[in-house]
């Protein structure tokens, strides 16, 4: 049992370190877009869902807090990369979608990091990248079951189109 647990607790570990890297990395190759990560993110976030959300659901499905998103979508809106729609589900929590300036943007994104993308993608193969999402997808569904209550669903990797490696 205690092999098991300090094998999460490494994995744990290489997620926080490659989240971390992963960050720095990005910030670096968007930036001469006017992008942070944080932006991309959410600005991915909105491009591949099959709705447009509002921003608590953006935040729960990046795992960020709703306030941190709510800053993020401000900044997009004033700089024309979001705009908002009436949510006929709930009336004071508008939907966030894209503007074409926000496709552009996150299309620039994923152009700049492509170079990085197609390198992973070649030494770590498409089967062992679609475990390493499957894995990370049952982690979430599990902690979400335990601190939230909540059966989570796991990520589905068609969700992103084939050649970009999240």
């Amino acid at each position: 049992m205690r092999d098991k647990i300090e094998t999460v607790r490494e994995l744990a570990l290489a997620i926080f370190a490659a989240n971390g890297r992963l960050i720095g990395a990005g910030n670096e190759l968007v930036a001469h877009l006017g992008l942070t990560s944080a932006w991309w993110q959410v600005l991915a976030a909105l491009r591949y869902s099959p709705v447009p959300l509002p921003t608590a659901s953006i935040a729960r499905n990046m795992g960020f807090t709703r306030q941190a998103v709510q800053r993020i979508v401000d900044v997009l809106a004033e700089r024309g990369m979001v705009d908002f729609q009436t949510n006929p589900h709930h009336q004071r929590a508008k939907l966030v979608v894209l503007t074409p300036a926000g496709v552009a943007a996150v299309m620039g994104a994923e152009n700049a990091v492509a170079p990085l993308d197609q390198a992973i993608a070649e030494r770590i193969g498409a089967e062992r990248l679609q475990a390493a999402i499957a894995t990370l997808g049952e982690m979430m569904a599990v902690i979400s079951e335990r601190l939230d209550g909540v059966a989570a669903t796991t990520p589905q990797p068609s969700s992103i189109p084939e050649g970009n490696v999240p």
